[in-house]
């Protein structure tokens, strides 16, 4: 365990004063309601070209996740503790210039096998349904079919558990002013500073890492279950 008392403040510092993601980088914003056997769960996210800043409630405990560069950051707003954890650089790498970095599930689901199986209007937009089979189980997925590919629905059947999560995905906004500081991580914060290899070598062993849940794996390490 390496607590790092003083590493949030330089951190902070050095996120300032690094280059921004410019003007011109794209901005969204959205809310993910997600229901299963857990229950109900919502999220905000908010993006600024490949930068990203997620919130979500677990048990009572605000879950801050912010991905900016080369740094994975996930703190408990509650606590004030968290994880500051070196990305993977093919994870950084397969990061495109334009995409989004939350809300690509169109792109995932074609790498998977997924194909279109009708056009279906969904609040009161155009969409087409996709949809993969495999052994994990059934993913299907409503999504516009502009250019944008903005999804408002994944469900998501997991065979081995017999379980199905159903997301929607509303109140899409985009070209939005967002700071770049809205992207770094609260300098009050308590981070403990590990790079992905500790992360995934004190997972296999201990399972959950430090003192929150680690979201949206994707842009931390790469798998070929990601």
């Amino acid at each position: 365990m390496r607590p790092c008392r003083s590493l949030a403040v330089a951190v902070f510092a050095a996120l300032i004063a690094a280059p921004a993601a410019g003007e011109e980088a794209g901005t969204w914003y959205a809310q993910a309601l997600t229901r299963g056997e857990a229950g109900l769960n919502l999220t905000h996210f908010w993006s600024k070209g490949t930068w990203l800043r997620a919130e979500t409630v677990v048990a009572g405990h605000k879950i801050v996740t912010i991905v900016r560069g080369d740094t994975y950051y996930a703190y408990d707003g509650l606590s004030g503790e968290g994880l500051a954890i070196e990305r993977e650089p093919a994870a950084v790498k397969r990061q495109k210039p334009g995409e989004r970095p939350f809300g690509n599930e169109y792109r995932i689901l074609l790498e998977q096998g997924a194909e279109k199986i009708r056009d279906e209007e969904m609040l009161g937009r155009p969409t087409g349904v996709y949809r993969v089979t495999d052994e994990k189980g059934k993913r299907e997925l409503w999504v516009t079919e502009d250019e944008a590919r903005i999804p408002l629905r994944l469900e998501i059947f997991d065979r081995a558990r017999g379980q199905q999560r159903t997301t929607d995905y509303l109140n899409w906004q985009s070209d939005l002013h967002i700071p770049d500081a809205f992207f770094a991580p609260d300098p009050r914060m308590k981070l403990e500073a590990l790079d992905y290899r500790e992360y995934l070598s004190r997972s296999a062993s201990e399972g959950t890492v430090g003192p929150v849940p680690v979201l949206y794996t994707p842009l931390l390490f790469t798998r070929k279950d990601n």
